[in-house]
């Protein structure tokens, strides 16, 4: 029998897993994947845990914080960061670099389809990903002290010093929050970068 190599969505849609069409992307199936993929393999304190989407929502905001003024398509690279995550999950860093290339080439490839799906650039220009991969670390420094059990000084080690007088508390949200409010989010920055969205929230 040959192997299977799609993921049917609860759009309906089939996704091929090798040569991911951006018509076979849907923001809903990324939103209620991501509001279910844990963060530090669901090693984290608190009733729920902290899923990729609420992770997204927040590397956002700090990416604007990071980069006063910065356009909402860039923002919406920004919330769309992790989406091929629906996918693939959240590997921890470490799990990667034993997976190598052959992961990095399937991310990118999904991703590049995504940002088509939404938009933008297949590839995102270099200062751009410089300033998302920033803000990345520094949601994974605030994630590490406050929810995952590392020390100041451990997350500092591996995460960098935060933004000058930026402080962040996070709450997990539940799955059915977290996904309703990447939804509304996706759908502010959606309508001021003038993409038609694809989807209802009534």
């Amino acid at each position: 029998m040959e192997a299977r190599a799609w993921q049917r969505m609860l759009s309906g849609r089939r996704l091929d897993l090798i040569d991911p069409s951006p018509l076979d992307i849907e923001i809903e199936d990324i939103a209620h994947g991501l509001a279910r993929v844990a963060r530090w393999n669901g090693q984290t304190v608190g009733e729920h845990a902290f899923s990729v989407a609420q992770h997204s929502m927040v590397v956002e905001e700090i990416a604007a914080h990071m980069r006063p003024g910065l356009s909402a398509r860039w923002r919406l690279a920004a919330l769309l960061h992790d989406a091929p995550e629906y996918v693939i999950g959240d590997m921890i860093s470490p799990f990667k670099a034993v997976l190598g290339d052959g992961y990095k080439t399937f991310e990118a490839r999904l991703e590049g389809a995504i940002h088509l799906r939404f938009g933008l650039p297949a590839k995102l220009p270099a200062e751009i990903k410089t300033l998302l991969k920033s803000a990345d670390r520094t949601s994974a420094f605030f994630e590490a002290v406050q929810l995952a059990g590392f020390s100041s000084a451990e997350a500092l080690k591996l995460f960098g010093k935060p933004p000058a007088r930026y402080s962040l508390t996070i709450e997990p949200l539940a799955p059915a929050a977290a996904q309703a409010h990447y939804l509304e989010r996706f759908r502010t920055l959606a309508e001021a970068v003038g993409i038609a969205p694809a989807f209802d929230t009534e």
